[in-house]
């Protein structure tokens, strides 16, 4: 009998993550994937700037980078006749803006996901409490009221193992057998489109090089689909969606037919291709009635499906596994009730809905799915969702109101309106240490945080000294820590005595623009509250 304090069902980006979380908060798990490796296809590709800094933090952000392609090589998206025929626009995207670039220390990043999982996997198998086991499979689930009995399978051996877990992260996929057992149901639309990707080798060079771009959308009467850059050399995929517009079937994508598909879309009927895989899926927009079954928490595709459209659902999926992880850590080692699992809920999903709407937006304002129009050109708000990526206000128990208005943008997809008002992402401001330039990102992450202001040293000290609570890192803005280019106080909504409290998943928990007669009192009553201790009051 194995004996955990959680398992993780999926070995994808989502399991991998939370593994790699867990060990670093401290925490021992065991993750089982039922395949024998790591992703054989790329899949997703597009990490977002949120993500890299949620990776930066972890320490990951270099290799990530190194294991994807630079900015220069996808820095557009174009819409073309055929690779080598007429070009129809090409754009930069929205997110790429210098407007928007300044939101952040980081930026987006696109990695395949069949390079990307190989990096998370190496640095969550050597943080040494993460037990990551691949071809092993969840064959028996049995969950009650203080935790899960399941038992795991060696799909090389057929040995069977016995478990027991306070907790199960079931990150195993839109098909989901784990929600499915538990009964959890899915709304919105199901089954949007079809689509094949077509994974090939070629050399694209000649029509590509002087217009790097992540994507290429590919304009036919007979043909609409999607050069997606892999290695930005001679590894490409060639997606098309609405097979059956076109009159195909899965079992019709034979090697000989996906070279004609490739040549015709590239405009060039001789090009050498050679076809390493197809892939034959459905995309759907649909979130989970619910995320969390007693000792059962959903996320990522298991949670969420949403159209590719974007590059979200990957995304999603990993910023879930932050938000659920420092959670799960403070109710494991007892510093907060078990009510602040609810939290996970009330937050995430919403912010799915809206993804998974953006998302099939996306694909509808294309005319690639099922509901073919004639539209080219998509509409205003794709690869332009800033608001999306870095705006999103939590409203749960996980945090403290201050009562100020919410920051509400006329767009709210598009607009990220930078501010700390509790429940928002900590906003990135430079500061700088000694010669060093430091983001507040930087400062974030895997921990509390309390940033002060200038006159603000007894709510730093008050936060280093608190007891009985999960530990604290505390900065003075002012005095080890200069401001630079901005303004701190102005950007996060203190005078230069308040403070923030800003949560190990970087959104913050509680605000005070001025100081307290208690400072030590205050900062317990707060934590009390967000930490769901049952000393208070509901």
């Amino acid at each position: 009998m194995l004996d955990v304090p959680v398992l993780i069902v999926g070995g994808g980006p989502v399991g991998l993550t939370a593994s790699l979380l867990l060990s670093r908060f401290g925490i021992r798990s065991l993750l089982v994937e039922r395949h024998a490796g790591t992703a054989r296809v790329p899949k997703a590709r597009g990490i977002n700037a949120r993500t890299m800094e949620m990776y930066r933090q972890l320490g990951l952000e270099a290799d990530i980078r190194a294991a994807g392609l630079s900015a220069q090589s996808t820095g557009l998206i174009v819409w073309t006749e055929s690779l080598a025929g007429r070009e129809i626009e090409r754009r930069v995207p929205g997110r790429a803006l210098a407007k928007n670039l300044a939101m952040t220390p980081t930026t987006n990043c696109l990695c395949a996901q069949d390079d990307l999982e190989p990096v998370l996997r190496r640095h969550a198998e050597a943080e040494g409490l993460g037990d990551v086991r691949f071809a092993t499979e969840l064959t028996a689930l049995r969950p009650d009221a203080s935790g899960v009995s399941a038992a795991i399978t060696d799909r090389a051996s057929g040995a069977t193992t016995e478990v027991r877990a306070r907790w199960l992260i079931a990150a195993d996929g839109a098909q989901s057998p784990t929600r499915r057992q538990l009964g959890i149901r899915m709304f919105g639309e199901e089954k949007v489109y079809d689509s094949v990707n077509i994974l090939f080798r070629a050399d694209l060079s000649p029509w590509v090089k002087d217009r790097p771009a992540a994507l290429y959308f590919v304009e036919q009467p007979s043909l609409r689909g999607t050069f997606l850059t892999i290695n930005a050399r001679d590894r490409w995929g060639f997606l098309i969606h609405s097979l059956s517009h076109y009159g195909f079937g899965p079992s019709d994508f034979t090697p000989e037919l996906c070279i004609s598909l490739v040549r015709q879309a590239a405009g060039l009927p001789d090009l050498p291709v050679e076809v390493l895989g197809t892939s034959v899926w459905e995309a759907s927009a649909t979130v989970a009635e619910r995320y969390r079954q007693g000792r059962v928490l959903l996320a990522g595709d298991a949670a969420h499906e949403m159209p590719p459209t974007g590059g979200f659902g990957m995304n999603t999926g990993v910023q879930d596994a932050l938000n659920l992880c420092w959670k799960l850590t403070a109710v494991l080692r007892g510093e907060a009730g078990e009510r602040l699992l609810d939290s996970y809920d009330a937050e995430r999903r919403p912010l799915a809905e809206l993804t998974t709407r953006t998302s099939l937006a996306n694909a509808l304002s294309m005319g690639r799915t099922a509901r073919q129009s004639s539209a080219v050109l998509p509409r205003r708000e794709f690869l332009n969702e800033q608001g999306l990526i870095f705006g999103m206000t939590y409203e749960s128990d996980a945090v403290v109101p201050d009562g100020t208005p919410l920051v509400q943008p006329e767009d709210p997809v598009t607009e990220y309106l930078p501010n700390a008002r509790p429940g928002a992402r900590a906003p990135h401001v430079w500061l700088q240490r000694g010669a060093e330039r430091v983001s507040t990102i930087e400062l974030l992450g895997n921990r509390f945080v309390l940033l002060a202001g200038r006159d603000g040293a007894a709510w730093a000290e008050a936060a280093r000294s608190l007891a009985g609570g999960p530990p604290v890192v505390a900065h003075v803005i002012g005095q080890e820590l200069a401001e630079a280019e901005a303004d701190w106080h102005d950007a996060y909504g203190v005078a230069a005595g308040g403070a923030v409290l800003v949560r190990p998943d970087g959104y913050v928990a509680w605000r005070s623009r001025g100081g307290a007669a208690d400072p030590q009192a205050t900062l317990r009553t707060v934590f009390d509250r967000l930490l769901a201790r049952e000393t208070v009051p509901a």
